[in-house]
């Protein structure tokens, strides 16, 4: 078996770093498996690039000026939506002429069209779709949000602002896909059960073959006690830390205000907890001043790129919180519980397939501070071993298990 994930990046962005850990997880189960991107940052030999700078930039280029065009110029929300106008034809790629499977992923902003979708088809590829957002079951959306248009034909989209209402750009993609979907037999893949009832709830993919695999994570990268003394980390020694970590931390989408106000509430009502705790806050922040309004005790570690301390520092705390709008399988979570932490977030998203409420971790109601205070008291009082929160991650989301279960996958789709 042959297997090329395509993906629009190796190393940029959620998407490209489990893309790659995928790549890796099958090729060390045995299956001769390449990844083909269009923005190549590693030195990875089983990585290529698909074409030039120049034409990566038209490309790019290109769509983004379409979706200004067709958003009455307006820069508002430009980078929430992709059309799949623009793209690399990669069929006469040798790596996809001889591949059995080719395993698409996040492929927007001028990876691959729609029509270079169909191209594969017509090359005779079998097509697997891994859905890292909720992209490939709306018109133009990555992340829908409240909006349920999906579930009809989109149109009047939120993120557009052109005033062609039911005939914007949403309604126009939508079609497309639509088309190609009739066309082209593809197999999605879901990262969570939570997406995948968003395919079952929209038009363009509920009738579609959907089968749910979870992203694969270094797991045994992660041990319940840290590999450093804890006077070495970058923490109050002797404090239950409840960690939180992003890329961005004040993306809007991390929901940060709503960390700040739970921990706020535990502070006034509870100072005696507050008192023996230590938020810890990682990541990039564009305005550091938003933790000021903080009256918890904190610290902000900034970027950390060391990976190993990562680790420690989940193996030094007691929770990991996420206040996330939205996740289609938060990575944090899943790290936090492989190096033993208490998993506190809303339950938006693939969250009830990492912990269940109550057991393992915390679901606290939608944008409520005042739930996910409770949460993070309920976490600091109950004895939950650190091996069982490791283990109950290894189970479902190792690089073994999540490589036996493509396998399984391509093998279905090859006999068919």
């Amino acid at each position: 078996m042959k297997v090329v994930i395509v993906n629009n990046s190796d190393s940029l962005g959620g998407a490209a770093i489990v893309s790659r850990r995928l790549m890796h997880a099958l090729r060390d189960a045995g299956v001769d498996t390449r990844m083909l991107v269009l923005n190549k940052s590693t030195d990875d030999p089983a990585v290529a690039q698909c074409c030039g700078k120049t034409r990566r930039f038209i490309d790019f280029a290109l769509e983004r000026l379409r979706i200004m065009a067709g958003n009455g110029f307006n820069r508002r929300d430009l980078f929430k939506v992709s059309l799949a106008d623009t793209g690399c034809d990669i069929s006469r790629h040798p790596w996809i002429r001889e591949a059995d499977i080719v395993a698409l992923n996040w492929i927007n902003q001028g990876m691959l069209s729609l029509n270079d979708i169909k191209r594969l088809h017509r090359a005779g590829k079998k097509i697997v779709w891994t859905m890292h957002d909720m992209w490939c079951l709306t018109g133009v959306c990555h992340h829908a949000h409240r909006c349920t248009r999906y579930t009809d034909r989109c149109g009047h989209c939120p993120y557009l602002h052109d005033g062609r209402r039911d005939r914007d750009l949403s309604r126009t993609v939508w079609k497309r896909k639509s088309r190609l979907y009739a066309a082209v037999p593809i197999h999605f893949v879901p990262v969570s059960n939570w997406l995948a009832g968003k395919c079952r709830e929209s038009s363009l993919l509920q009738s579609a073959d959907v089968t749910v695999i979870p992203n694969a994570f270094p797991t045994a990268d992660f041990n319940v006690t840290p590999s450093r003394p804890g006077d070495k980390l970058p923490v109050t020694p002797g404090r239950n830390i409840i960690l939180m970590g992003a890329a961005r931390l004040d993306d809007p989408i991390k929901g940060l205000d709503y960390a700040i106000d739970a921990l706020n509430i535990i502070a006034r009502a509870h100072p005696e907890v507050a008192a023996e705790c230590e938020a810890v806050f990682f990541g990039a922040i564009r305005n550091p001043q938003l933790l000021d309004r903080l009256e918890f005790p904190y610290r902000h570690l900034g970027m950390i790129t060391d990976s190993r301390l990562v680790s420690d520092l989940y193996a030094a705390s007691r929770v990991i919180l996420s206040t996330s709008l939205y996740e289609t399988l938060p990575g944090t979570l899943i790290e936090g519980m492989a190096g033993g932490c208490i998993p506190v977030s809303f339950a938006q998203g693939g969250q009830a397939d990492i912990f269940t409420h109550l057991d393992t971790g915390y679901m606290a109601q939608y944008k409520s501070p005042q739930s996910v205070a409770e949460g993070i008291l309920w976490a600091l009082k109950h004895d939950i071993t650190r091996n069982r929160l490791h283990d109950e991650v290894v189970t479902r989301f190792s690089a073994e298990a999540v490589a036996r279960r493509y396998i399984a996958l391509f093998n279905r789709i090859l006999q068919h």
